[in-house]
Protein backbone atom coordinates (compact mmCIF):
# COMPACT_ATOMS: atom_id res chain seq x y z
CA UNK A 1 0.00 0.00 0.00
CA UNK A 2 1.62 3.32 -1.07
CA UNK A 3 2.43 6.00 1.28
CA UNK A 4 -0.30 8.71 1.91
CA UNK A 5 1.36 12.12 0.59
CA UNK A 6 0.26 14.92 2.51
CA UNK A 7 -0.73 17.97 0.47
CA UNK A 8 -0.23 21.49 0.52
CA UNK A 9 -3.17 24.26 -0.62
CA UNK A 10 -1.07 27.16 -2.52
CA UNK A 11 -2.75 30.52 -2.51
CA UNK A 12 -0.98 32.64 -4.46
CA UNK A 13 0.32 35.85 -2.60
CA UNK A 14 -1.77 39.15 -3.66
CA UNK A 15 -0.41 42.61 -5.36
CA UNK A 16 -2.44 44.91 -3.01
CA UNK A 17 -5.08 44.34 -0.26
CA UNK A 18 -4.76 42.84 2.98
CA UNK A 19 -4.41 39.35 4.61
CA UNK A 20 -6.30 38.76 7.93
CA UNK A 21 -4.16 35.70 9.82
CA UNK A 22 -4.35 34.01 12.77
CA UNK A 23 -7.64 33.81 13.19
CA UNK A 24 -8.89 30.86 15.00
CA UNK A 25 -10.22 27.68 13.41
CA UNK A 26 -13.97 27.52 12.31
CA UNK A 27 -13.84 31.44 12.65
CA UNK A 28 -12.99 32.45 9.00
CA UNK A 29 -16.59 32.74 7.65
CA UNK A 30 -18.10 34.60 10.36
CA UNK A 31 -15.47 36.95 9.94
CA UNK A 32 -16.22 36.69 6.05
CA UNK A 33 -19.94 37.36 6.28
CA UNK A 34 -19.61 40.09 9.69
CA UNK A 35 -17.33 42.21 7.69
CA UNK A 36 -19.41 42.61 4.43
CA UNK A 37 -16.38 40.46 2.60
CA UNK A 38 -19.29 38.91 0.58
CA UNK A 39 -21.07 42.52 -1.06
CA UNK A 40 -17.22 42.43 -2.80
CA UNK A 41 -16.36 43.10 -6.23
CA UNK A 42 -12.77 41.75 -6.04
CA UNK A 43 -11.24 38.27 -4.85
CA UNK A 44 -11.54 37.32 -1.68
CA UNK A 45 -9.91 33.65 -0.31
CA UNK A 46 -10.79 31.99 2.03
CA UNK A 47 -8.27 29.18 4.27
CA UNK A 48 -10.06 27.27 6.56
CA UNK A 49 -8.05 24.75 8.83
CA UNK A 50 -4.15 25.69 7.47
CA UNK A 51 -1.55 23.87 9.19
CA UNK A 52 -0.44 26.24 12.01
CA UNK A 53 3.46 25.94 13.89
CA UNK A 54 1.68 28.49 16.17
CA UNK A 55 -1.63 27.40 16.73
CA UNK A 56 -2.14 23.94 14.91
CA UNK A 57 -4.56 24.98 12.76
CA UNK A 58 -6.01 28.29 12.01
CA UNK A 59 -8.05 30.32 8.99
CA UNK A 60 -7.11 32.74 6.85
CA UNK A 61 -8.46 35.43 5.04
CA UNK A 62 -6.62 37.30 1.50
CA UNK A 63 -9.08 40.29 -0.07
CA UNK A 64 -7.56 42.62 -2.86
CA UNK A 65 -9.08 45.65 -1.85
CA UNK A 66 -7.99 48.43 0.67
CA UNK A 67 -8.34 48.23 3.95
CA UNK A 68 -9.43 51.44 4.64
CA UNK A 69 -13.07 51.45 4.48
CA UNK A 70 -13.61 48.56 6.54
CA UNK A 71 -14.33 48.27 10.81
CA UNK A 72 -11.09 46.83 11.94
CA UNK A 73 -13.07 46.48 15.42
CA UNK A 74 -15.44 43.46 13.56
CA UNK A 75 -12.09 41.37 13.62
CA UNK A 76 -10.56 42.59 17.21
CA UNK A 77 -14.38 41.75 18.98
CA UNK A 78 -14.57 38.07 17.33
CA UNK A 79 -10.86 37.03 17.30
CA UNK A 80 -8.55 39.48 19.03
CA UNK A 81 -5.39 37.30 18.61
CA UNK A 82 -6.07 37.68 14.64
CA UNK A 83 -3.09 39.26 12.96
CA UNK A 84 -3.43 41.89 9.82
CA UNK A 85 -1.07 42.27 6.65
CA UNK A 86 -1.29 45.04 4.77
CA UNK A 87 0.03 43.99 1.37
CA UNK A 88 0.68 47.32 -1.60
CA UNK A 89 3.09 46.10 -4.62
CA UNK A 90 3.00 42.66 -3.43
CA UNK A 91 4.85 43.72 -0.38
CA UNK A 92 3.66 43.58 3.20
CA UNK A 93 3.88 47.24 4.24
CA UNK A 94 1.90 47.86 7.59
CA UNK A 95 0.45 45.35 10.37
CA UNK A 96 -1.89 47.28 12.28
CA UNK A 97 -2.32 46.20 15.40
CA UNK A 98 -6.06 45.21 16.86
CA UNK A 99 -6.56 46.97 20.72
CA UNK A 100 -10.24 45.68 22.17
CA UNK A 101 -12.72 48.49 21.17
CA UNK A 102 -13.62 50.07 24.54
CA UNK A 103 -17.55 49.76 22.98
CA UNK A 104 -18.90 48.44 19.49
CA UNK A 105 -21.64 49.48 18.37
CA UNK A 106 -24.28 47.26 16.09
CA UNK A 107 -21.71 44.63 15.54
CA UNK A 108 -23.59 42.13 17.60
CA UNK A 109 -26.97 41.75 19.08
CA UNK A 110 -28.07 41.01 22.65
CA UNK A 111 -29.88 37.57 23.40
CA UNK A 112 -31.71 38.79 26.23
CA UNK A 113 -35.29 38.88 24.96
CA UNK A 114 -36.07 41.44 27.64
CA UNK A 115 -33.42 43.45 26.89
CA UNK A 116 -34.58 46.93 25.42
CA UNK A 117 -32.55 47.27 22.62
CA UNK A 118 -34.41 43.66 21.50
CA UNK A 119 -37.37 45.15 21.90
CA UNK A 120 -37.21 48.89 20.76
CA UNK A 121 -36.50 48.85 17.12
CA UNK A 122 -34.15 51.77 16.07
CA UNK A 123 -32.14 51.42 18.92
CA UNK A 124 -28.54 51.11 18.84
CA UNK A 125 -26.86 47.33 19.92
CA UNK A 126 -24.27 48.82 21.93
CA UNK A 127 -21.40 47.20 23.95
CA UNK A 128 -18.90 48.29 26.34
CA UNK A 129 -15.69 45.90 27.16
CA UNK A 130 -15.92 45.53 31.01
CA UNK A 131 -12.67 42.97 31.10
CA UNK A 132 -10.33 43.42 29.24
CA UNK A 133 -8.44 40.34 30.03
CA UNK A 134 -11.17 37.60 29.36
CA UNK A 135 -12.46 40.05 26.46
CA UNK A 136 -15.59 40.33 27.90
CA UNK A 137 -18.60 42.26 26.40
CA UNK A 138 -21.99 43.29 28.37
CA UNK A 139 -24.85 44.92 26.34
CA UNK A 140 -24.58 48.59 27.86
CA UNK A 141 -28.36 48.85 28.57
CA UNK A 142 -29.18 45.34 30.58
CA UNK A 143 -25.52 44.00 31.06
CA UNK A 144 -26.01 40.76 29.23
CA UNK A 145 -22.58 38.91 28.83
CA UNK A 146 -21.67 38.36 25.12
CA UNK A 147 -20.65 35.04 24.35
CA UNK A 148 -17.24 35.20 21.96
CA UNK A 149 -17.32 31.39 22.16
Amino acid sequence: MAERQKYKLNVGKIDEGFVIDHIRPGRGMMLYNDMGLNKLDCSVAIIQNASSNKMGKKDIIKVETSIDNFNLDIISLLDHNATIDVIKDGEIIAKPTLPLPREVKNIIKCKNPRCISSIEQGLDQIFVLTDAKSATYRCKYCETEYDNK
